[in-house]
């Protein structure tokens, strides 16, 4: 019956694994935290430089699309084309919301595979515990973790 258990809760995760990858390639991960941040480094000669360094006028862009690390448009593409996509401010607020919505589905998701890989470490912990060899525990059953045990080695014959 354990087998099975395991075999369910496995199944499971892998499940929820799937549709968070799922969730991840939808959403592109443009401003999660998990992420790694990248990073645009600069080089100077003097101090003079780096106190006169302005990143807007360095990259060509207007200072409040600085902090786009996607897709920035340079001043001349901004003047010579017409902005594209939503520009009412009830249908941004709106987008806005739907896309933390997708966030919070998404942490979900992800707190729910690891409590599932959790549980089907402890079920299996349980499972070899039936074993007649000798076992010492090592370390106590935790919520974010499974009870440790040492078993004696044994050949087979």
């Amino acid at each position: 019956m354990r087998t099975q258990d395991v075999k369910y809760i496995e199944m499971k995760r892998v499940a929820e694994a799937k549709k968070i990858e799922r969730l991840k390639s939808e959403l592109h991960l443009l401003d999660f935290q998990g992420k790694q941040q990248n990073k645009h480094v600069f080089f100077f000669d003097t101090k003079k430089e780096v106190e006169q360094f302005d990143i807007a006028t360095h990259l060509r862009t207007a200072p409040e699309l600085v902090d786009r690390v996607f897709n920035r448009p340079t001043i001349e593409t901004l003047q010579k084309e017409k902005v594209k996509g939503v520009t009412h401010q009830t249908q941004l607020k709106r987008i806005a919301k739907e896309r933390q919505k997708q966030y919070n589905c998404l942490t979900q998701r992800i707190e729910r595979e690891k409590e599932l890989f959790i549980i089907a470490q402890k079920i299996q912990t349980r499972k070899d515990l039936l074993d007649k060899t000798q076992k010492v525990k090592v370390k106590k059953e935790t919520v974010s973790s499974p009870a440790i045990y040492k078993f004696q080695s044994q050949r087979k014959h």
